[in-house]
């Protein structure tokens, strides 16, 4: 069984970019003393899956950063050579969330790291989220891309742990009960 695992920053007001697809606001507070524990939550995970605006994001740094196969969600992309320099590192696709659960499987994959506020959405829609650790930032940003949409239906979560940083930023971790 594949199972599906968020971790992701948020403004205090629930934002993880401005409409710019711009995080500067989040870059600007990472502390390299910190450990806000991405290594401990990556290392079990097989693969990635992210939406194109993270995928785009990505692009912009100066190199690859992950050492995991990516699966980029995209009805725009899906069609579209992956370019050279990724061949090997990165899979577009245009599957449903239960169709990219499916391939996985059929992969032997088992843990998998969702990113981008578009592809969570869509997963915690289908009720296909184990658990979630979101990192609150001290910041308003009145505005920008909401980490969480419009859902069928209330989703509970019990709080797993939660735990806070000299920086000011707040982590929890939350699992989804079914």
């Amino acid at each position: 069984m594949v199972t599906t695992h968020v971790f992701i920053a948020t403004s205090l007001d629930g934002y993880i970019a401005r409409h710019n697809d711009d995080i500067d606001w989040l870059l600007q507070r990472d502390d390299p003393t910190e450990d806000h524990g991405y290594a401990a939550f990556i290392a079990d995970k097989d693969w990635i899956v992210m939406g194109r605006g993270s995928y785009e994001k990505v692009l912009t740094f100066d190199a690859w950063p992950y050492d995991r196969p990516v699966l980029v969600l995209s009805r725009q992309l899906a069609d579209t050579p992956v370019p050279d320099a990724l061949k090997g590192k990165v899979l577009f696709s245009g599957r449903t969330p239960k169709e990219v659960l499916d391939y996985l499987a059929l992969q032997n994959v088992h843990r998998v790291y969702l990113d981008g506020g578009q592809v969570i959405q869509s997963f915690l829609r289908e009720g296909l989220v184990a658990d979630m650790v979101i990192t609150t930032v001290p910041v308003l940003l009145g505005s920008g891309k909401s980490l969480f949409g419009a859902l069928p239906e209330d989703m509970d979560l019990t709080l797993v742990s939660s735990r806070s940083f000299p920086s000011g930023l707040v982590q929890s971790h939350y699992r989804l009960l079914s």
